[in-house]
């Protein structure tokens, strides 16, 4: 027999025993064709179901989205894996697992602060501790909400500015919500002279606060004497509005403003100026008078 003879012969025989072991896989090969195809259609079903829920349970568009498209992965990934294994590919699946968790825990390191931002999102996505509309204060930002992403909160500031504060630093960060009460006080502190009659003071507040729009009913406007200052005995008004938006606080605390300078000056309240005391020793006002005062002049003689 001849090397071509031979070599024809181990080819064949080769050939033999693949199309065996391709009839013998046959049916394996059938059944994992119809996972493939039920794992499809049932992905698919879950993806239209989930679509349908989730919007019952959560507004977040986005993140319905994003756990329908996870939940499709997910079966597909699934019926994948059942397929090798019907197939005896147990080693393709280990190596897959394997390569698929190497591949998440390099994504993670580097992409740390990216995943955390969108961890951040889907915490606040459920548990919904503010919505669109809310004016709120977090990380030194003040002002409205305008939208909530899964990586960023887009915050409008009462100036004008957008800033989009990373879901991170929200989460992380002391959140207060002005609009989740619908109500607000108003702390306004002033002064008053020492020599004014304090109850007068009080009593002349009241009175100017007295018709004062929008004050919230069962809410009593209070004026507190707080302490004694370097010129002025300072006081604290407070009271309550209600409050939706920023220019409502602003425009409450300069009505009051003016309402208590009108009132002060028909009734002859002084508010003072600051004012300081300089403790100058006899000594340093000698100097200081020599050096003001200019030299005199002698007067000329009278003539002969």
């Amino acid at each position: 027999m001849t090397d071509i003879q031979r070599a024809f012969s181990l080819l064949s025989g080769k050939l033999v025993r693949w199309l065996q072991q391709f009839i013998l896989m046959l049916p394996n090969l059938l059944i994992a064709l119809v996972i493939l195809v039920a794992t499809w259609y049932a992905a698919r079903l879950l993806r239209q179901l989930s679509a349908q829920v989730l919007p019952r349970m959560s507004q977040h568009s986005t993140l319905n989205n994003l756990v329908s498209t996870v939940v499709y992965v997910g079966v597909l990934l699934l019926g994948v894996f059942f397929t090798l294994e019907v197939l005896s590919l147990d080693k393709t699946v280990t190596s897959l697992l394997a390569g698929v968790g190497i591949i998440g825990l390099a994504l993670g390191f580097a992409f740390q602060d990216i995943a955390a931002n969108f961890i951040s999102g889907i915490i606040i996505a459920v548990q919904r501790p503010f919505t669109v509309g809310d004016v709120i204060e977090t990380d030194k930002f003040f002002g409205t909400i305008e939208s909530i992403n899964l990586r960023t909160l887009d915050l409008r500031q009462t100036t004008g500015e957008l800033v989009r504060v990373p879901n991170r630093k929200v989460v992380e960060s002391a959140v207060t919500n002005y609009t989740v009460t619908t109500h607000r006080r108003v702390d306004l502190e002033c002064g008053v002279g020492y020599d004014s009659d304090l109850e007068q003071v009080r009593d002349t507040v009241l009175a100017a606060m007295r018709d004062l729009p929008n004050l919230v009913p069962g809410r009593p406007v209070e004026v507190m004497f707080t302490g004694f200052g370097d010129s002025a005995i300072t006081f604290m008004l407070r009271f309550w509005i209600p409050y939706k938006k920023q220019v409502d606080y602003v425009g409450a605390k300069s009505e009051a403003i003016m309402r208590i300078k009108r009132a002060f000056d028909a009734a002859d309240i002084v508010i003072p100026f600051p004012i300081r005391t300089l403790d100058v020793s006899p000594a340093l006002l000698d100097q200081l008078s020599q050096r003001l005062t200019p030299p005199s002049t002698p007067l000329p003689a009278p003539s002969q």
